[in-house]
């Protein structure tokens, strides 16, 4: 297994349904980043974890992402099974958090670089009880792709816990066009940073 890259997160505990969805709101609140994980090799995950915020997976030890499904801060149908095919960057954000707020200008400016090669960016906003933070969001920074609205972090709830589940706000997955995680980053990201671990899984094939 190659060596996964990553350097501080901050875990996030969820357990299902109402009791998750609970946990999840306490964990996000600070919006902040904590000291390094443990390396994640084991709990028969497949995943080569580390110390620290990236995580990048070799292709034949990736999960699937999960059907994800909803309305978008916008109010339009939103699904991530319409983008088949397509490399996804799957950014978790909210109007309410500092990092999220420093990072959005660089993802705006990589959805535009990169949508020529077959990406598609979409976020996940949560935490913003109301759409007109989000919709004041998205106009500040000129956001060119939907987000998912899910204020109570359902659709957040809905990854696969222990191995590739966005533990932090903000996050961001990087799915595959095989609808695989490929990458995981539990912190803000630059432009060049995210066209680091973006640029090798849009070169797969």
């Amino acid at each position: 297994m190659s060596p996964t890259r990553a350097l501080r997160r901050r875990p996030l505990r969820g357990a299902a349904a109402l009791a998750g969805a609970a946990a999840f709101a306490l964990a996000v609140t600070a919006c902040s980043t904590s000291t390094a994980s443990s390396n994640g090799t084991g709990s028969g995950t497949n995943y080569v974890g580390g110390t620290g915020e990236i995580s990048t997976i070799e292709p034949g030890h990736r999960v699937a992402a999960p059907e994800l499904s909803g309305k978008s801060v916008e109010g339009a149908p939103l699904s991530l099974a319409d983008h088949k095919g397509k490399v996804v960057v799957l950014n978790i954000w909210g109007s309410w958090c500092p990092p999220c707020r420093a990072e959005a200008p660089h993802l705006a400016k990589v959805a535009k670089e990169t949508e020529s090669q077959g990406v598609q960016f979409l976020g996940i906003n949560t935490r913003d009880l109301q759409t007109a933070q989000a919709k004041a969001f998205e106009k500040e920074f000129a956001i060119p792709f939907p987000s998912f609205y899910d204020p109570s972090g359902d659709l957040v709830l809905r990854f696969p816990k222990g191995s590739v589940n966005p533990q932090a706000i903000p996050s961001t997955l990087i799915i595959d066009r095989q609808g695989k995680i490929a990458v995981r980053a539990l912190k803000e990201l630059g432009a060049d940073e995210l066209h680091e671990v973006l640029d090798p899984v849009i070169a797969e094939k």
